[in-house]
């Protein structure tokens, strides 16, 4: 059989880009598949991504589908014909199905019993033939979330502008949204222009001669390659954050690493502000010196050339400083408050309706510490552990946190510490979060693990308590993250308290409260499975 490179390229615009590596990987998986499924053989399969094209592109794909013969098992002989020697209508209706006639029926032996079968032969089409389902396999993709535009019924991430579907040098003829499948691509928005693809396996190429990198691992490689020539000539250290590299990489088309500066003065921000304003809002970098102190630069990522990039830089670095800015003032702002006006405003935010305000929820945290406490007989921690306990949330009131809800609990220890907390009550704040995600550490200090327990406990009785218990993928208050988490620190600190034990602690008085509604030891048990 003869072979040919197939390619499908969907053209849009831009995407968010926490959606583009998976919807590059979902079309490649569909594609190759649908391949599959019609018994065409093909090769090795490029899957290519930027914020305004997803493609694949499949290599030797045969120009038909492999022939079949099989033998098909139909019905036994003694049903297969009447008393008369006859074909019944069970055997006739068995080979209508097949495509074949009664002559065709022959008996095999099967434990013992004889059945009729037939070999059948089925032609293969021609891929040419098959190739327009490829617009099924568009139209059927699915994303997070999804948009119509104009007077088109699709729902799609993003409107559809252009189409390339080619067969070797054919244009495989389907539409989508009104939009025609062709030969035709576009370049960079600023550096490029249209281009016309002749041949699959010189789409990459095509593409960079118009300011398109279109292989996001080869994009994200010359990211770090700029990045580590800067560090050398610099004498910088960058640390690359691998979700930020990601959501960067697929921000771009043709990437060009740059840098920029600003004032000193931030540098009294504590550091996670500032990387978590450089990171969150403006997706820069922050450099670092040879030991570890954070430095008054920035590093970032431009979609375009090399040219101008003063420029550019300036005009990142006042977007920056008014981001900066706003962080300084916020910190000023908060430092104005105290820890126990902090506190009454949580009586006025509900963490749940049908269990109570942040308030409510840090009394009963208050209560679980306690009792932990002395089940582990920490005397000498137990006092430490309350005033934590007591305190933890007062942060998520302040400017800060709700500017950046990321920085909850780190902002708690800052504070904390400006307002003459204890260290360890400052750094339980901070730990009581902890492990914040899989690959997390669970916290250090034994004051961090007993409130962080709690907590914990407290988020998965309540919630079971009112009968909302992760089903399936659905999980939207993160109760699966929050029972890892128990099990961590239970692991990690070998306390001599069973699992059991945790869970009546975390039950105990929630029905006082008028949170349970379900029965005790239902809800025990559920939570004991989970």
């Amino acid at each position: 059989m003869s072979k040919r490179d197939l390619l499908l390229e969907i053209g849009l615009e831009e995407l968010p880009a926490r959606f583009v590596t998976a919807s590059m990987k979902q079309l490649s998986d569909k594609v190759q598949q649908w391949l599959t499924e019609k018994a065409i053989e093909f090769g090795t399969v490029e899957a290519f991504s930027t914020p305004r094209r997803l493609a694949v592109l499949v290599k030797d794909v045969e120009e038909s589908q492999k022939d079949i013969e099989e033998e098909a098992k139909g019905p036994a002989k003694k049903i297969a014909l009447d008393s008369e020697g006859n074909w019944s209508k069970a055997a006739l209706g068995f080979v209508r199905g097949q495509g074949m006639t009664s002559e065709d029926i022959y008996f095999k032996e099967l434990k013992g019993v004889e059945y009729a079968h037939v070999n059948k032969f089925i032609k293969g089409q021609q891929t040419a033939q098959l190739l327009s389902e490829l617009q099924e396999i568009i139209s059927g993709m699915t994303f997070p979330k999804n948009m119509r535009w104009a007077n088109q019924e699709l729902r799609f991430v993003r409107p559809i502008k252009w189409l390339i579907a080619l067969f070797g040098n054919d244009i495989v003829p389907f539409s989508i949204a009104d939009v025609k499948t062709g030969r035709e691509t576009k370049g960079h928005r600023f550096l490029g222009d249209s281009a016309i693809i002749e041949q699959p396996e010189r789409y990459e190429d095509t593409l960079k001669e118009q300011f398109i990198m279109a292989d996001p691992d080869k994009r994200r490689q010359v990211i770090l390659d700029q990045i580590k020539e800067l560090e050398q000539e610099k004498g910088w250290i960058i640390p690359v954050d691998e979700d930020l590299l990601e959501e960067v990489n697929n921000l771009v088309e043709y990437p060009t690493v740059l840098f920029g500066h600003f004032e000193e003065e931030f540098l009294e921000l504590p550091a996670e502000v500032l990387i978590t304003s450089m990171k969150e809002h403006q997706r820069y970098f922050p450099v670092k010196d040879k030991d570890g102190k954070l430095l008054a630069y920035f590093v970032t990522v431009r979609n375009g050339d090399d040219r101008h990039l003063d420029k550019v830089s300036k005009g990142n670095e006042k977007v920056l400083r008014a981001r900066l800015s706003d962080a300084a003032f916020f910190y000023k702002e908060d430092q104005k408050k105290e820890i126990s006006d902090a506190l009454k405003k949580l009586d006025s935010i509900v963490y749940h309706e049908e269990i109570g305000t942040l308030a409510e929820k840090t009394a009963r945290v208050t209560a679980v510490t306690g009792a932990l406490a002395d089940a582990l007989n920490l005397k000498a921690e137990k006092e430490m552990a309350l005033r934590t306990a007591a305190i933890a949330k007062f942060d998520l009131v302040s400017h800060m946190v709700y500017e950046f809800p990321e920085l909850q609990g780190y902002m708690g220890e800052k504070y904390a510490l400006l307002k003459g907390e204890a260290k360890e009550v400052a750094a339980a704040i901070n730990e009581h979060y902890m492990p914040r995600h899989a690959d997390d550490i669970v916290p250090p200090s034994v004051i961090g693990a007993v409130v962080s327990l709690a907590e914990k406990i407290d988020t998965l009785s309540s919630f079971f308590a009112i009968g909302v218990i992760p089903t399936g993928s659905q999980d939207p208050y993160a109760l699966r993250r929050q029972a890892s988490g128990v099990v961590q620190i239970l692991a990690e600190k070998k306390w001599d308290i069973s699992l059991e034990e945790l869970i009546v602690l975390g039950l105990k008085g929630l029905e006082s409260k008028g949170i349970l509604k379900r029965d005790l030891e239902e809800v025990k048990a559920d939570m004991f499975t989970f």
